[in-house]
């Protein structure tokens, strides 16, 4: 079924679908290889689990969920990686969701698949939004199995009139490739291109010119937005929309949710969190399963934010209401520095 990612206190589409298990991209950047062997691919979910959870079936982690969610497909795993060929999975679930028109941002690389005409025809019947990873030719060593810079940035055109929107995922920018991401701005809106999403890479281990924020190592804020006002600019003057999944950065983007699906019919996301609560508080708001028993959502929080014994038995609001408390937690999102 679909679960709950651990950015529950910061993300306006906090529920993820993946699947499959572990990704044959091999990017030497990937987050997940901190926790888990990518090599090894798998199914993971099912096209069953996921119309249950559209059918309004919902697991601990979602219960606090009371209305249609767009779900983030791709969070953890590539739906559209070389082994969908063989097995189609992903070309079950686009089935489901195409019959039911349920709203989902679907993150992915695999471009060669996606423009096959079979995924092509069901996606077009889909209420979705699609984000193509794809940050610089640079890049292309470091994603030896995914298709090329090029390849990827030629099936956009096609899969950009096929879906609700298309965004280009910049994850994780690093200052060297700035360049690269203006001069193809403009290749980007001839493609179709919606929107960008931005945010800057985060390292295990300590790097020159790095700053330690939570247990990551980062730019200094005051550089990632030097550098994403010269971007959001090129990109505005190209008519281009910009959005920042730089948490630090969020308020920069043209809205709050930076996977860029604001306004598009029937993409009710969650505005229950520290973000909106910061920046848009009118419309941070408790839905009425928040307000009941629904703490299994944080329990990815709980060995290194808040313990277990503080949140049990608590209600989505209450635990919420314990991290809008959290000076710490608020001042990391509205630092400068």
């Amino acid at each position: 079924m679909p679960r709950c990612g651990s950015q529950i206190i910061l993300c306006d589409l906090p529920i993820r679908f993946d699947n499959y298990s572990g990704c044959s991209h091999g990017c030497k950047y990937c987050f997940v290889t901190r926790k888990a062997d990518i090599s090894n691919i798998n199914l993971d979910e099912s096209a069953t689990a996921l119309k249950r959870f559209i059918d309004g079936k919902r697991i601990s982690e979602t219960c606090w969920c009371d209305w249609d969610i767009p779900l983030h497909w791709g969070g953890m795993s590539d739906p559209f990686q070389p082994i969908e060929n063989e097995l189609k999975s992903s070309l079950e679930c686009l089935k489901v969701l195409a019959e039911t028109k349920y709203p989902f941002v679907v993150s992915t690389k695999g471009t060669t698949c996606l423009v096959q005409p079979e995924y092509l025809n069901l996606l077009k019947q889909c209420n979705a939004a699609v984000q193509v990873s794809l940050i610089s030719p640079k890049f292309d060593a470091l994603e030896p199995g995914a298709p090329s810079f090029e390849e990827r940035l030629k099936d956009i055109a096609v899969i950009a009139s096929h879906c609700k929107r298309l965004i280009i995922r910049i994850q994780p920018y690093v200052r060297e490739v700035k360049a690269d991401i203006i001069s193809n701005l403009p290749r980007y809106k001839d493609a179709g291109v919606y929107g960008i999403t931005i945010e800057g890479i985060k390292y295990f281990q300590k790097r020159k010119g790095m700053i330690k924020s939570g247990a990551d190592f980062v730019y200094p804020v005051e550089k990632l937005k030097a550098d994403f006002i010269q971007i959001r600019q090129v990109a505005h003057d190209l008519g281009i929309k910009f959005f920042c999944g730089e948490n630090r950065l969020r308020n920069m983007g043209d809205s709050l949710c930076c996977c860029g699906v604001d306004g598009i019919k029937g993409f009710n996301t969650n505005k229950a969190n520290l973000n909106h609560f910061l920046y848009d508080r009118d419309n941070f708001k408790y839905t009425e399963n928040m307000q009941k028993k629904s703490s299994s959502c944080f329990r990815t929080l709980t060995q290194n934010t808040i313990g277990g014994r503080v949140i049990k038995n608590k209600s989505f609001a209450e635990i919420m209401d314990i991290f809008t408390r959290d000076k710490t937690a608020i001042d990391s999102l509205s630092s400068t520095k």
